[in-house]
Formats: C-alpha cells, structure tokens, sequence
C-alpha cells in the first residue's frame, strides 16, 4: 500500500474547495423562500373567465385561462414599452403594430422578444400573481 504525503496547504485548499461546491450545490437543491416574492395583484379565481383574461390596467398585466390553466403576462410591449390590449386571439400594441399569440409570443414585430411571464399561484380559489 502506498502512502500518499499530503501538506497541510494542499489539504486546507482541497477542503475550500469542496466546501465551496457543496454550498453551490446546496444552493440549487434547496426550495427557494417565498420572502422575496411580491404579490402584484390577487383575485378570485371566478372571476377569470374560460379562455379569457382579466386585465389589471394598473399593474399593466393579464390574468388569462385557457386549458391548461392560468398564467399572467406583462401588458408592456416589448419594443418601446406601451401598453398592448387584450382581444380573444391575440395581444396588439397601438403604438407600433407589434403582435403577440396569447401565450405572449411575438407574431410580427418590430418587437422581437416574448411578453414577460409572471408567477402565478392558485391557493383554494385565491389566485396571486407574484414578481420574483
């Protein structure tokens, strides 16, 4: 059996970094925490039509339902930032013509990116949109 010689830096370097990995990893494992998250606007989940949306001109975002359940997109274009509305096929900013399908994909620009997609969660009929 051969002996392996070791020094006392080598092993404390060989120690942080493994302290250093386990950490990471422990970081991804883990549930993130609810304290950091922000309640934009709640409803009841009645009051989501099927297939439809629930705007909150305010907050400029969209509760919609369709059958796959509920999701919340920003009503903020973006292009430029203007406030797109809401019809039973698609998103449409006035200011510049972009459109988006109701999932907040782009279907013509001159946007090129999707619509942000918020956090929601459905707690016994109490629905919350959520930032973070």
């Amino acid at each position: 059996m051969e002996i392996i010689s070791q020094s006392r830096r080598q092993f404390i370097t060989t120690l942080a970094l493994l302290l250093a990995s386990g950490g990471l990893l422990l970081r991804y494992l883990t549930p993130r925490s609810n304290k950091n998250r922000q309640v934009l606007v709640s409803c009841a989940s009645a009051d989501v039509p099927r297939n439809g949306a629930l705007v909150f001109q305010k907050e400029r975002l969209a509760l919609l339902r369709d059958h796959s359940g509920l999701y919340a997109l920003s009503l903020v274009c973006t292009h430029l930032g203007c406030t797109v509305t809401v019809s039973a096929q698609e998103l449409a900013c006035p200011c510049h013509g972009s459109t988006f399908d109701r999932q907040g994909r782009v279907l013509k620009g001159p946007a090129d990116r999707a619509l942000q997609r918020y956090v929601v969660e459905d707690r016994d009929g109490l629905v919350e949109v959520l930032m973070g």
